[in-house]
């Protein structure tokens, strides 16, 4: 492990204690308290570029207070943009920032645009009562007010996940400083249940990067192998990197955990960054508290099963960074300009490559995404739901060794980072998930795969039986 990656470490076990202080505290000293601690870390491990998470910050907050119909798309540009300077300062001739000054950016640039997005749902929601000339009952999700800029100031720099997620709407981080009741929202157990398996996968990261590391693909020696070794080494370099991100993911959420942040009663029905989606009535005495059951669905980042043993490429997705994928999904993919679902997945891999950093690996990788998402939406809507039983059964597993190959492939883009290092291995290999994925296409488009009536029905099927049936095996 690098150096960087054990102060990462560091402040995500930190963020554990920290939150069993935080649970039980009043509202001030949750907002207040929270915030100090982690602009202490920004200011501890970015030093002196503390100054863009500000600017970024300053700047949202001054399009939000300017235009507030329209602030969402102001936002996205304006921290977009933003991004593009924070990653040329060295081609500026200006300091380069510390690798957490990066993490702390990316996570900013998500939480200040769902926040200029909430304030603009807020804004016309105000507007149409007082068109219709009523107050209507208050919407599931929505602000009670515009937040002033140091409430904006506090959202952003809390500590829970400002360096490595999971992202959180403001909405959310308001229920969690307005929390009626804290005591009676269970923490130690979820957060044992959530943690245990993760020393596992750290042994796993640790063992499987020594044994294959990531530097020899770099190496000219490595290229002299036989071919079978150069196709095989790509799985454990995914296995590791997907080991690392559990373990990261798994201990941000049990940070999550330990303060009761992102809690909601089940029955709320939360997902993954969004938060609740049916309406729940808070408890009225700790008695009714302690008698709800509570999950922490809205702070889950990763599902490590689906992740793994899922089906379909598109699946993967979901299970994976799943609080960004909820960001993507309603605040990129819905606004894409396409109405395809390839075309708008295009774009949204596009967009979710340069947020990544502008390395052409991710490029590379992410835009071989909807390539494969093409190739088996058309193959399987013409082919799967015409097997038997037994024969979806095989495709399935077949489908699933295929997407776990798929993401080792495009697994290499994102870990290489450069082009010619990227190019040069999937050379070695002759690009055959490229190859594969077009004849996939091309085989689903000549036996009429594709219709909407035909990918909804693979869809259900999919969706209903093919996890179910890894799980019995």
């Amino acid at each position: 492990m690098t150096p960087e990656e054990w102060t990462y470490l560091m402040v995500l076990l930190i963020s554990v204690p920290i939150g069993f202080l935080f649970k039980k505290a009043g509202p001030g000293l949750k907002r207040w308290g929270a915030a100090a601690v982690g602009l202490g870390l920004t200011l501890f491990t970015c030093g002196p570029h503390t100054l863009h998470s500000l600017i970024t910050i300053l700047g949202t907050w001054a399009l939000i207070q300017a235009q507030p119909c329209s602030c969402h798309a102001l936002a996205l540009a304006w921290t977009f943009s933003y991004l593009l300077f924070f990653r040329a300062l060295s081609l500026l001739g200006l300091p380069t920032p510390t690798p957490f000054t990066n993490a702390v950016q990316l996570l900013l640039t998500l939480k200040l645009v769902s926040l200029a997005s909430e304030v603009q749902e807020l804004h016309l929601a105000q507007r149409k009562e007082i068109a219709a000339g009523f107050s209507k009952e208050p919407t599931l999700g929505l602000l009670p007010e515009v937040p002033s800029l140091m409430e904006t100031l506090s959202y952003s720099y809390c500590y829970v996940g400002i360096m490595t997620g999971p992202f959180f709407r403001y909405r959310t981080y308001l229920d969690w400083l307005e929390q009626p009741f804290p005591g009676a929202v269970p923490s130690l157990r979820p957060l044992l249940r959530r943690a245990w398996p993760a020393p596992l996968f750290g042994l796993l990261f640790l063992l499987s990067s020594h044994l294959f590391p990531l530097e020899a693909v770099r190496e000219d020696a490595f290229y002299a192998r036989p071919l079978p070794t150069r196709l095989f080494y790509m799985i454990p370099v995914f296995f590791a990197f997907r080991m690392r991100f559990y373990v990261a993911w798994i201990a941000a959420e049990c940070g999550c955990i330990a303060a009761g942040f992102g809690a909601y009663p089940v029955a709320a029905k939360a997902r993954a960054g969004g938060g609740p989606t049916l309406q729940c009535p808070p408890p009225s005495s700790p008695e009714d508290a302690a008698s709800l059951e509570y999950d922490y669905e809205t702070i889950r980042n990763i599902d490590c099963y689906g992740t793994d043993f899922c089906v379909r490429v598109r699946d993967g997705m979901r299970y994976w960074n799943m609080t960004v994928q909820w960001w993507l999904a309603q605040y990129i993919y819905k606004s894409a300009p396409a109405r395809s679902y390839v075309l708008r997945s295009a774009w949204t891999m596009l967009l979710s490559a340069y947020w990544h950093g502008l390395h052409p690996g991710y490029y590379l990788s992410f835009m071989t995404i909807p390539l494969c998402l093409a190739a088996e939406g058309y193959l399987e809507s013409a082919l799967r739901s015409h097997l038997s039983p037994r024969g979806q059964q095989a495709w399935d597993w077949v489908h699933w060794f295929l997407k776990m190959r798929a993401y080792d492939y495009m697994c290499m883009g994102f870990v290489l980072l450069s082009m010619a290092d990227t190019l040069r291995y999937w050379a070695s290999i002759y690009f055959w998930i490229h190859f594969l994925a077009l004849a996939c296409l091309g085989l689903g488009l000549a036996l009429g795969g594709g219709s909407p009536s035909k990918r909804k029905a693979a869809s259900q099927a999919t969706s209903s039986q093919a996890r179910e049936k890894l799980r019995e095996e």
